[in-house]
């Protein structure tokens, strides 16, 4: 609850009309809450806070983890969270917002189960980036490292699947400057990852509609098992590997020979990274305009909308016939792209590349937030009523 505020030329008045009573009352006017708790000036804060910050930090995150992962009857592990009190903890309402989220983190470990996905272990670590202290006031930047081994993985299945991710942690000092964690707010643009609860849908079908001058990709079915669509990795001319290994060697350790977009709204770096890839397997340069989504180019200086931009992704790969529209997610194969409508409201919003599939599953590598080896089928449980678009390419 917001405080309110009070006109300055009346609190002043107040402030003297209350004086001038304690005075005819031969008493001294202390404020009331100097009886209590001890008030402190505006709080510091030092090495050591910093660091439980960043331990605190790390137990949230590893509580959502733990959430997704397989364990037997009577051996779960015990909320990491619950182990702070004190100088720094967990507000009341934020620990009731972090239980809610392991609940719905639960749920979300029996649908993926339901879908043949479980993880055996997990791992969870964070780093301080940045604090940022105003008045009883600290915005704590951190990122957080994810990596999750797959259950059941044999064969050629990727055995782990990861993701690097970004938060903003505000904390907020009592009186007696101890210190409550009051909100977590997920910093990357694009999606969100598997430990994370998704964001509601803000907006209904149609509310955005594209330009009738675009081409407009169908939606693509998650049922699963999909039908028959084998790819001819031959008939192209593309080396799909060479995508996506290129994907996997720059998932985290950004290439420096391209720009990096996160940050600067619209979605972020994920289309810009998929080009890259693209690029590494053969697609080439259409010159032109940079404006203009029937062209296509990008390099260090220079990029068009259509290499940067998701939506401009899409109407330029079915204009140019380099790519076409899947019936079915569960089709894609390596090298192919994944676009997402999370809200459903006519506009993509993040885009994706195929690094592998193993018994009728793709896995998915992309940015903002940076991951690697996703199962489809995760990406579907976080978000069950998003619109989806696969493309061959």
């Amino acid at each position: 609850m917001k405080s309110r505020k009070i006109n300055r030329t009346r609190r002043r008045v107040t402030i003297a009309g209350a004086a001038a009573a304690s005075v005819v009352a031969g008493v001294a006017l202390v404020p009331n809450w100097s009886a209590g708790a001890a008030v402190v000036d505006d709080p510091t804060v030092d090495a050591k806070t910093k660091a439980t910050f960043q331990r605190l930090a790390d137990a949230v995150f590893t509580d959502r983890t733990n959430a997704l992962v397989d364990s037997r009857q009577g051996d779960r592990k015990k909320q990491r969270t619950h182990g702070f009190s004190g100088h720094v903890r967990m507000s009341s309402g934020t620990t009731s917002r972090e239980d809610s989220a392991l609940s719905q983190l639960g749920q979300r470990k029996k649908e993926l189960a339901e879908l043949g996905e479980t993880y055996s272990q997990g791992s969870t670590t964070v780093t301080l980036d940045a604090t940022n202290v105003k008045g009883r006031k600290a915005k704590v930047a951190v990122t957080e490292t994810t990596t999750l081994t797959y259950a059941e993985a044999r064969g050629s299945d990727p055995r782990t699947t990861g993701f690097q991710a970004h938060h903003e942690l505000t904390f907020s000092a009592d009186r007696r400057g101890n210190w409550q964690l009051t909100r977590i707010e997920a910093t990357d643009e694009g999606d969100v990852a598997v430990n994370q609860t998704a964001k509601p849908a803000v907006e209904t079908e149609a509310a955005k509609a594209a330009t009738t001058t675009t081409p407009a990709a169908p939606k693509a079915a998650t049922t699963y098992p999909a039908p028959a669509n084998k790819k001819d990795f031959t008939a192209s001319g593309l080396n799909y590997q060479a995508m996506a290994t290129y994907a996997k060697k720059y998932w985290s350790n950004y290439n420096a020979d391209y720009p990096d977009f996160n940050g600067q709204g619209a979605g972020g770096d994920c289309t810009n990274f998929v080009s890259q890839a693209l690029k590494a397997g053969g697609w080439k340069h259409e010159p032109g305009y940079v404006y203009d989504y029937t062209k296509w180019f990008g390099n260090a200086d220079i990029q068009s909308h259509s290499f940067v931009g998701v939506n401009e992704w899409s109407w330029y790969a079915q204009n140019s016939k380099r790519a076409t529209s899947l019936a079915n997610v569960y089709q894609m194969d390596v090298g192919d792209v994944l676009q997402v409508d999370f809200d459903r409201d006519g506009s993509k919003d993040h885009t994706m590349i195929v690094t592998s599939r193993s018994n009728g599953v793709p896995y998915l590598t992309y940015h903002s937030t940076n991951t690697y080896s996703r199962s489809v089928a995760s990406v579907i449980a976080s978000y069950p009523n998003a619109s989806y678009y696969a493309y061959r390419t």
